[in-house]
C-alpha cells in the first residue's frame, strides 16, 4: 500500500507564527513555492499560508506584510493526513476540503506535504481529474 510518506515531499519548511507576511514571500520565492506550513516553537502545525492569502489577506485589504504575521492568517483548525494515510485517504481530505496541498503528520509533528503534483505521479489519470474538479468547483473557504 502507498501512504502519504511514500509520495510526499519530505523537505518541507515552515514559517514561524510569529514571522512576518513579507518573510514567508521571501521564504516562498527563494524555496519557489506558493505555500508554506506555519509552525510554532514547538514545530507543530499551526496553519498554511499561501501566497494569495498573503495577496488577498494583506495587501488587498491595505495591511502592511512586513507587520502582519503569518498567524494571523494562518487561524483555524489545520488540515492534515497522518503520514500512514493510504493514497485514498488523501485523495478524499483533498477532494472533500478542495484543497491542492495537503501536510503530512507524524507524531504530532509535520514531517512533509503532499501536492496536487504528487498525486499526479502516483494516481490514475480518472481520480487525478476529480480531484482537479472538485477544487475548482463552487467557492472554497480555503484552497491551499
Amino acid at each position: 500500500m502507498t501512504t502519504a510518506r511514500d509520495i510526499m515531499h519530505g523537505d518541507a519548511k515552515c514559517v514561524g507564527a510569529d514571522e512576518s507576511l513579507a518573510s514567508a514571500a521571501r521564504m516562498m520565492r527563494d524555496l519557489g513555492v506558493g505555500a508554506l506550513p506555519i509552525c510554532g516553537a514547538d514545530d507543530r502545525l499551526g496553519g498554511i499560508i499561501t501566497d494569495r492569502d498573503i495577496v488577498i489577506n494583506c495587501v488587498a485589504e491595505g495591511r502592511d506584510p512586513a507587520s502582519t504575521r503569518a498567524g494571523d492568517l494562518g487561524k483555524g483548525k489545520p488540515l492534515f493526513v497522518r503520514a500512514d494515510a493510504d493514497l485514498d485517504t488523501v485523495l478524499n481530505e483533498m477532494m472533500e476540503h478542495r484543497v491542492m496541498r495537503m501536510p503530512v503528520i507524524d507524531n504530532k509533528r509535520l514531517v512533509g506535504m503532499i501536492s496536487e503534483a504528487d498525486l499526479a505521479r502516483n494516481l490514475s489519470g480518472e481520480k487525478l481529474g476529480a480531484l482537479v474538479e472538485a477544487i475548482k468547483s463552487g467557492p472554497a473557504d480555503r484552497v491551499t
